[in-house]
């Protein structure tokens, strides 16, 4: 790293923290301005949940379409298709799975529906308390 650029980002970072401190007394001193600052901030929050909530739905939608291929391509019969308002995957489909991939898919389906099981009993269990 260079000396001049190392200077530069450490007199950035000091001016920085001096505006954030001296924002930070303006908005205390000034309530119309605290509100102003208040209510930006949860107007940017709201936005960023959306945005992430929305991600993060698409995210899990990809997910599951791509366990559900993996599990399909497995040959297991117990799998459940995807719903329809789900994004499709695009996985190849014209090399079949080498036997370990095969095994570790059918290890973790194992794992999966002993998981499914357990946590079917937990409900059962919070459900009929005793």
């Amino acid at each position: 790293m260079n000396s001049n650029s190392l200077t530069q980002l450490l007199q950035e970072g000091f001016r920085v923290t001096i505006g954030a401190a001296v924002s930070l007394v303006e908005t205390l001193q000034d309530p119309q301005k605290r509100d102003q600052n208040l209510s930006q901030l949860k107007a940017e929050l709201e936005q960023l949940t959306q945005e992430w909530a929305v991600k993060g739905e698409i995210t899990e939608q990809e997910a599951r379409n791509f366990v559900d291929t993996l599990l399909n391509r497995a040959g297991n019969q117990s799998y459940h298709p995807p719903s329809p308002s789900s994004t499709n995957v695009a996985v190849p489909q014209n090399q079949p799975a080498s036997p370990q991939v095969q095994m570790e898919i059918q290890e973790l389906t194992a794992q999966l529906a002993t998981m499914r099981k357990e946590l079917e009993n937990l409900r059962n269990t919070d459900s009929n308390p005793s």
